[in-house]
């Protein structure tokens, strides 16, 4: 057992809460799997696009070529990934025919028409969130998904390259806390100013808080839940401390009915300088029998790292480091390019996740 295993356990159990014994098994740590596809990439406006290549390199995708239009960008990322071929245009990805799938982080509002374009060219999708900023952009994602019956996948990084949500997952699954109530959801962000480009203060670029960070919620909430319907309740949007950036907001919050279950989600820009993460983010889940707290980035004052899952139910009080639990995303998702199913996320959940975001900020009452 780890020196840091044993002080978590000793500390735990000082507190009157112990480790859990027949859910925490140690999972194997995942390694990259020989190439099964090709894959490129067009735009990368935001850094998660590195997340998103490793996943899919692990999961077996070779990357081929990128296309930015930034020198700045293209120069660090081919500086992470120095195998990888500089595309002149987008269009020369697109038109490659060994190509079986394209990633993108680019700004949000041109997200959707892009992968719009990516289906009509044959490939598979998979963006960076939000996937999609408007309702119209939305219904045409959804028309050229039926018509070509291509992958339209959004990169919900909360939950798929967090592994305290992946071990919250197994847990409900094999009926740790009942049936699940409600999901409570929140996001806090830190602004870092300096380093933000013009487009992140733009509503009309990064789609509004909800539709923005917001959007890992609605996801999570309908996974947990189980829903497969679901209407937005209320919710709410300010700009509480940005007054020089009209076109910005910086705290928002919805309330959820599903099929499934109920949801609460909060999101804001209000991470202090003094924590040592980009924002404690966390997921409370209700059950029947009991509950799940996940702090996904940090233990605040007490670990900085993240991964830890908090649980009491009927039998015991618990808790898990999840570090070691495998994130199962990328090879889910090359298998679903493959073999053209939906292990890794359906296509429903994925529109509805996002239809639940935007008509949330759509109809959200200022504050």
């Amino acid at each position: 057992m780890s020196t840091r295993r044993k002080f978590l356990q000793s500390t735990a159990a000082a507190s009157g809460v112990f480790m859990l014994s027949s859910f925490d098994k140690k999972q194997t740590t995942e390694k990259a799997m020989p190439p099964r596809i090709r894959f490129s990439v067009i735009n990368i406006n935001h850094s998660h696009i590195y997340g998103m290549c490793n996943a899919v390199i692990k999961g077996g995708g070779e990357l081929v070529a990128v296309y930015a239009k930034e020198a700045d960008l293209l120069a660090q990322f081919t500086k992470s990934f120095p195998q990888v071929k500089v595309a002149r245009n987008a269009q020369e990805i697109l038109e490659d025919n060994s190509i079986q799938l394209i990633l993108s982080s680019g700004i949000p509002d041109e997200r959707g028409p892009l992968g719009v374009q990516v289906m009509k060219h044959g490939k598979d999708y998979l963006v960076d969130k939000p996937g999609l900023t408007t309702l119209a952009h939305l219904a045409e994602a959804r028309k050229v998904q039926k018509e070509t019956g291509r992958i339209y996948s959004i990169m919900y990084s909360e939950r798929f390259e967090n592994r305290a949500t992946i071990k919250a997952g197994q847990l409900i699954a094999a009926g740790a806390i009942g049936k699940v109530v409600q999901t409570i959801g929140l996001g806090p962000h830190r602004i870092n100013p300096k380093s933000r480009p013009d487009w992140f203060w733009d509503k009309n670029r990064y789609g509004g808080i909800i539709c923005d960070i917001g959007s890992h919620q609605f996801d999570q909430f309908l996974h947990f839940t189980g829903s497969t319907t679901a209407e937005v309740v209320a919710s709410q949007v300010g700009n509480v401390n940005h007054p020089d950036k009209p076109l910005f907001e910086d705290f928002g919050d919805v309330m959820l009915k599903g099929n499934g279950g109920a949801g609460y989600v909060r999101v804001d820009w209000f991470t202090p300088d003094g924590l040592k993460t980009w924002g404690d983010g966390r997921l409370t889940i209700l059950g029947t029998d009991g509950f799940i707290e996940i702090r996904k980035n940090i233990d605040i004052a007490r670990y900085d790292k993240g991964n830890h899952l908090y649980m009491a139910n009927n039998k015991e009080t618990v808790y898990i480091d999840c570090n070691d639990v495998e994130l199962p995303f990328g090879r889910l998702f090359v298998d679903d390019v493959i073999n053209r199913t939906e292990t890794a996320m359906t296509q429903a959940h994925c529109f509805l996740a996002t239809e639940l975001a935007l008509k949330a900020q759509k109809m959200a009452k200022k504050i």
